[in-house]
């Protein structure tokens, strides 16, 4: 597993990265990636997550834009030293790529909103790597 994290304002995205097998076709240039995220809010501020955007971008350099509001359907908001984690996964017609992208959050004090970075994070078969 691949992992990466970053902060931002207080706010840190941890990510983890595995290659399914058992979803992947490599045959007809179909691997799919599971990855692992928690997001811990170590600011004074409870803050909630409204929208995410995604930057895909596989082996031969074709760049996918994904934008939308929360995380697997959810919103969640976060208090002081809470952390939400939740599971996706890419499907890519390379066998490596990586992805990077953005939470827009809200503070709930003032309703300011923020952009929190998501770490660049690598998705990519183990035997290519040998």
């Amino acid at each position: 597993m691949n992992i990466s994290i970053l902060t931002t304002k207080g706010i840190t995205v941890m990510v983890e990265t595995a290659y399914l097998p058992l979803h992947s076709d490599p045959r007809a240039e179909r691997f799919v990636f599971a990855y692992y995220i928690t997001i811990e809010n170590g600011s004074n501020q409870t803050v909630q997550l409204l929208r995410r955007h995604w930057f895909i971008t596989d082996g031969a350099g074709q760049v996918r834009e994904v934008e939308g509001e929360g995380v697997i359907g959810e919103k969640p908001v976060l208090t002081p030293g809470a952390s939400h984690s939740y599971q996706s996964y890419c499907e890519l017609d390379t066998d490596i790529g990586k992805m990077q992208g953005n939470y827009t959050m809200q503070q709930q004090a003032d309703r300011e909103l923020f952009e929190v970075v998501i770490p660049e994070f690598v998705l990519t078969v183990p035997a290519r790597l040998n």
